[in-house]
């Protein structure tokens, strides 16, 4: 073989190796997207730091928490401030990208510096491709795709910088996660996330998420702070990667009506349905149409609500696990007729027909000798919501095979 044919033939070589190369490795450019009020939003992003989104996989939500309303106290945002969000991943991938929610605020929310650090790895997050990004008020937007090795069961840190101010702060208050707030060079703990309400992985092992919609039982209000010890963060454990875990609950939610937060019939398409991989939800509310004013006494209102939430996570392809309602025998206020209707929508619920599947978070906390009653270990002293333990129990109570039933798309 000549010397030229040789080059020859490496060059062609190398031309295939590019083309297979090219082939493997395809990168889809799509734009961040920013979402105005009512907007029922995008899933597309844009490649960011990275240079585009491998052509397989899929984008599946990791990590979530429902915006729940205008934080007290910040009627001009936190201008001059870093807000360092923690946050804790249920499933691992290979990029990532964030959704900063301004659904609260009055004015148009600037942010001019966005990182995301993981497992000892910092990022610069961007948006369309720009370190900086305005979200309109009422709004939200989807960063780039930002190349990061995310780790399954681990704490992230989304970082964002508020130059200016920008009206109420959108922020979940009972986070029981310690984040932080750097104004001025002096740093403060804070237990509330800010701005941030989803964190999506690019992966190739998850098979989708499950969302989680309830109140302060889902959103684990008394657990301890900093411990992952939610009932969605043992189920994620129990899961093992399998599906991400997005915790949407709202302490003081109502399926009906608004109280602390939207109603669940109100955010139900933002919270649960606009979730990446969302591919089941498990419901866990209406606690509170019960005990808080006004009551809702006919249980015929509160399973009808939960059957019209059921039915719309059917409508777009979602398994529905329905839960029954948690004792809460002896907590302040509780009453003979409360707890009737609270045992009307448990029969209700156990007899089928709301929900594909039901797990009995009911069964699963009270005391045997009690039944109105959280067992002694699984309380956490209020009568109302579960210890660690007691979380544990519900996390336990899932049956995992359920949550892997597909629900075809009903008109």
């Amino acid at each position: 073989m000549t010397r030229r044919r040789g080059y020859a033939l490496l060059a062609a070589l190398a031309a295939v190796v590019t083309l297979i190369s090219v082939g493997i490795f395809t990168m889809v450019r799509t734009p961040a997207t920013t979402v105005t009020a009512g907007s029922s939003g995008s899933t597309g992003s844009s490649s960011g730091v990275s240079s585009g989104v491998p052509a397989s996989g899929t984008w599946t939500g990791t990590w979530a928490a429902a915006p729940v309303g205008p934080e007290p106290g910040t009627p001009n945002g936190l201008p001059g401030s870093t807000i360092r969000n923690v946050v804790h991943t249920s499933i691992g991938g290979s990029m990532a990208r964030i959704t900063l929610s301004n659904l609260f605020g009055t004015r148009p929310l600037k942010i001019t510096q966005a990182s995301i650090a993981a497992d000892g790895v910092l990022r610069a997050v961007t948006f369309d491709r720009r370190g900086y990004v305005t979200i309109p008020a009422g709004g939200q937007t989807i960063s780039d795709a930002i190349r990061i090795p995310v780790p399954g069961n681990h704490d992230v840190t989304v970082s964002l910088y508020t130059p200016s101010p920008s009206g109420p702060v959108t922020y979940h208050p009972h986070a029981r996660q310690i984040s932080y707030v750097t104004t001025n060079g002096a740093t403060v703990e804070s237990p509330y996330w800010r701005y941030v309400t989803a964190l999506d992985v690019h992966t190739w092992q998850a098979s989708g998420a499950v969302v989680a919609l309830g109140d302060s039982i889902t959103d684990g209000i008394t657990s301890t702070t900093g411990a992952n010890h939610r009932w969605t963060d043992g189920l994620a454990e129990r899961l093992d990667g399998r599906y991400g875990v997005l915790n949407e609950g709202i302490s003081g939610n109502r399926v009906l009506l608004p109280g602390i937060g939207q109603s669940g019939l109100t955010r139900f398409d933002r919270d649960v349905l606009g979730r990446s991989g969302a591919r089941t939800v498990i419901i866990d509310l209406g606690v509170n149409d019960i005990l808080r004013l006004p009551h809702q006494l006919d249980a015929r209102q509160i399973t009808d609500g939960l059957q019209e939430l059921a039915q719309r996570a059917r409508a777009r392809g979602l398994h529905v696990v329905g839960s029954t309602l948690t004792p809460f025998g002896g907590h302040p206020g509780v009453t003979p007729q409360l707890e009737a209707v609270r045992e009307q929508v448990n029969a209700t619920i156990r007899a089928g027909g709301i929900f594909d599947t039901v797990v009995d978070f009911d069964k699963a906390l009270r005391d045997p000798y009690a039944p109105q009653r959280l067992l002694p270990r699984y309380d956490s002293g209020d009568h109302l919501h579960p210890s660690d333990a007691g979380y544990g129990a519900m996390a336990a109570a899932i049956d995992l095979d359920s949550l892997s039933r597909s629900a075809p798309a009903r008109a």
